[in-house]
């Protein structure tokens, strides 16, 4: 079952844009960050724009590319010729081949600058996602190095903490190794 079979060209580069805003707007609700919901955009925009593309390979055929623009073609019916149509039989079969394979090449060519579209689509989603992934990148190195610098920080301020509770349960007398 196609699910995408009455959608047409526009439609489907609709969709490849409002996929990729979904999941932007939902990792920026999600993860609260800008950055990373621009880098969940773009990749999910390549990949739904690569996707339409393979899906367009896939049906060439189809009218929404344009390919039923041009008349098809079909072989001359050589088998009702009046004595010798028998014979031509063989002939006929391969003329009906040849039709096939030019009316398969004029819905190639019909459907791959559509399909090249949503590929190049992809390409610059794909090169704009480069840089994107090395700004999430500083940015949680910059977070992570924050966390452990609070981090140490809390250590610091528990050995603190603890120094002086020893400190305090020498003075009223308690065991050394109580649990308080």
């Amino acid at each position: 079952m196609d699910i995408l079979a009455g959608i047409s060209t526009e439609w489907l580069k609709a969709l490849t844009w409002i996929t990729a805003v979904a999941v932007g707007v939902a990792v920026l609700l999600w993860r609260r960050r800008v950055t990373a919901a621009a880098l969940a955009a773009a990749v999910v925009f390549m990949a739904a724009s690569a996707g339409a593309g393979i899906y367009v390979l896939n049906h060439l055929g189809d009218g929404r590319w344009g390919g039923d623009q041009q008349a098809k073609l079909s072989p001359p019916p050589l088998t009702e010729t009046p004595v010798v149509g028998k014979f031509l039989e063989p002939l006929e079969g391969m003329l009906g081949n040849v039709t096939d394979g030019v009316n398969e090449f004029t819905d190639f060519q019909s459907a791959l600058p559509v399909a090249l579209d949503f590929f190049v689509a992809a390409g610059w989603a794909l090169a704009l996602s480069v840089p994107l992934a090395l700004v999430v990148l500083a940015v949680s190195a910059r977070e992570a190095k924050r966390r452990n610098a609070e981090f140490a920080a809390y250590k610091t301020q528990v050995e603190q903490l603890r120094q002086e509770l020893d400190h305090v349960k020498r003075h009223v007398g308690y065991p050394e190794h109580d649990i308080i």
